[in-house]
Parts: C-alpha cells; sequence; structure tokens
C-alpha cells in the first residue's frame, strides 16, 4: 500500500485518545514485564488518571499496544471496580456493600448517601461533583462499614461521619 493511502486509513487523533506522555508512561510500563498483555493493569489506570474514565478509544489504543483485542483489555477493566467506563464526578463516592460490610448496614449507607446526594446508586450529581457506586470489596473488612472517595478511605461510618466528610468536600 502506497503512504498516501495508509495514512488515509489511520483513525484521525481525537480528545478521546491517549496523549503522548500517557502513551509514552504505558510504554515504561510494559517494559517492567516480560509479557506484554501483563501491564494491562498499569497501562489501565494511567489512561484512567489522564481523563478520570477509560474511553473506548483509549481501550483501543491500549489493547493495540499490548497485543491484546479490545475484548480481552475490556474483559481485565470490567473486573475490576477500580475503572470506569463512564465518566465520574470530582468526588467518586464508592460504598462496600460485601459480607462484613453489609453486616454491619452499608446498605443503609448507601440509602442515606443516596438522599443526601439525591442521586441513585450508577449515577453523578447534576453539578458534576458527587457519583455514587456500590462496590464488592475494597479491603477494610476489620473496619466496616466503610467507602473510598477518590483515592481516600473512611472507615467506621456513621450518618454523622458521613455528613462531616460531605461538608469538607463540598
Amino acid at each position: 500500500m502506497r503512504a498516501e493511502a495508509k495514512a488515509s486509513c489511520l483513525k484521525p487523533l481525537t480528545s478521546d485518545m491517549l496523549s503522548n506522555k500517557a502513551i509514552e508512561d504505558i510504554k515504561k510500563a510494559i517494559a517492567k514485564y516480560p509479557k506484554k498483555r501483563s501491564a494491562s493493569m498499569d497501562a489501565l489506570r494511567i489512561a484512567q488518571e489522564e481523563s478520570g474514565y477509560l474511553t473506548k478509544e483509549a481501550l483501543e489504543q491500549i489493547a493495540d499496544m499490548l497485543d491484546m483485542t479490545p475484548v480481552q483489555l475490556n474483559e481485565v477493566a470490567a473486573f475490576y471496580t477500580m475503572y470506569n467506563k463512564k465518566p465520574v464526578g470530582k468526588h467518586h463516592v464508592q460504598v462496600c456493600t460485601n459480607v462484613s460490610c453489609s453486616l454491619l448496614g452499608s446498605e443503609h449507607i448507601v440509602e442515606f448517601l443516596s438522599k443526601k446526594l439525591g442521586v441513585k446508586k450508577g449515577e453523578t450529581t447534576s453539578d458534576k461533583k458527587f457519583t455514587l457506586s456500590e462496590v464488592e470489596c475494597l479491603g477494610s473488612c476489620g473496619t466496616a462499614p466503610m467507602m473510598q472517595i477518590n483515592d481516600d478511605y473512611y472507615e467506621n461510618l456513621t450518618e454523622e461521619t458521613i455528613e462531616e466528610i460531605l461538608k469538607g468536600l463540598k
């Protein structure tokens, strides 16, 4: 195929694609592993840090870099709750509802947050400040019930502690 024809087959760069810095960071991550696909979680993290969620275009780019199909990479992204497949608010509130948290009232915590924020599970507030999610396990069973907001853990939750936490975020 001639160079001009080949170039016209390439997808145009869009805002949903990875930046050059993200691509370089992913290449560095790939270099750490004996097999490219072993860098999939690092690559997904890098892409998500850039835009807050994983776009279809970014998943396709990463899959190509890792010699995987987009479906294979999406299987990794879909398995872990830490990867967002759609935009989330400035404060991503993730409430653990696994066994320990459930036994200690996490369903009540989700219900309280839903009323307080005015959104259902999986929704984002109209001002884009908060997204409420329910997740399976955040690995803090001894301090249940708990939630994660962005990168911070909040444990031994009560309605009162949640009120204080939310005040600090607004």
